[in-house]
């Protein structure tokens, strides 16, 4: 197994409300000396979470993603907040966007994208046992909520407003995972 790079020096470049571009510096074995740019994350992460009303219907919410400029399909998401632990937080983040909590939560896993450039992690929660419970949060608009079969996955895929590439994930392993608990 190959030695991480030593870091010379770090330094931030830009910092905007939302993003904190960092400079890394570093040196590999080799005696490679390269500098990398990076978006640094909160160190909290976020929650992916995946509201199940039964083994079969899970619980979408279309909103706009700035990022690509039009409104998307994906599953309920946002940042750990100081003082919460993933899975408060994931049953903030569902009482804000589906208007439901959830009796029975699960930490499935952690995703990163693009980890050459973020520092970000994203933690997949599964949420069962649902009740209605609304809760104020910061969306600038009433998101829809859209409830999908998992046994229709694949025409989800098909859809052109659902290209989120964690929710699409962890639908994937909540669907096998389903599947794999049915199993005698």
């Amino acid at each position: 197994m190959r030695n991480s790079p030593r870091i010379l020096n770090s330094a931030t470049i830009a910092r905007t409300r939302i993003f904190h571009v960092e400079q890394v510096d570093l040196e590999f074995d080799n005696g490679t000396v390269v500098q990398y740019e990076r978006l640094k994350g909160s160190g909290r992460g976020a929650v992916l979470v995946v509201p199940m009303l039964d083994d079969d219907t899970v619980l979408l919410i279309r909103e706009y993603a700035g990022g690509v400029q039009r409104y998307e399909l994906a599953l309920p998401k946002g940042r750990i907040e100081p003082g919460e632990d993933m899975l408060q937080a994931a049953n903030r983040e569902m009482m804000e966007e589906v208007g439901y909590g959830a009796r029975r939560l699960r930490h499935l896993t952690s995703f990163t994208v693009a980890p050459g450039y973020l520092s970000h992690t994203s933690h997949v929660i599964l949420a069962e046992d649902l009740y209605e419970q609304r809760r104020d949060g910061d969306e600038p608009e009433e998101i829809e909520v859209v409830p999908w079969q998992l046994s229709r996955l694949n025409e989800l895929l098909a859809l052109e407003d659902c290209t989120e590439a964690r929710s699409i994930a962890a639908l994937f392993m909540v669907r096998e995972l389903i599947a794999d608990r049915r199993k005698p």
